[in-house]
């Protein structure tokens, strides 16, 4: 289980729209993964821009990066996705009234 800092860390990168949008891209490949340029056909941002926010996500644990020739691809880190989800729900209604 992940702590309050890492789990902060991970809800803090997806606390952009356009981080948040890559991510979601990611996610709906699966495992097959996008090249920079896919991503940024797909959502529509500047390189320099985009590269930023790949930054955030990996730095995050969100996504992990792989060199394969002259591509870079990305893919989502779906692991610690589901932890972040599970810390957030860890507790779930654990105060409901009855």
């Amino acid at each position: 289980m992940i702590n309050n800092v890492v789990a902060a860390k991970g809800f803090n990168a997806v606390g952009s729209k356009s981080r948040l949008i890559v991510l979601t891209e990611l996610v709906k490949v699966g495992s097959n993964g996008l090249t920079i340029g896919e991503i940024q056909e797909l959502v529509n941002i500047p390189l320099s821009t985009l590269a930023h926010h790949l930054d955030h996500l990996k730095k995050a644990n969100l996504i992990h990066q792989e060199k394969k020739g002259r591509s870079t691809y990305n893919f989502a880190q779906f692991n610690h996705i589901q932890q972040l989800t599970d810390y957030l729900l860890k507790e779930c209604c654990v105060n409901e009234r009855k």
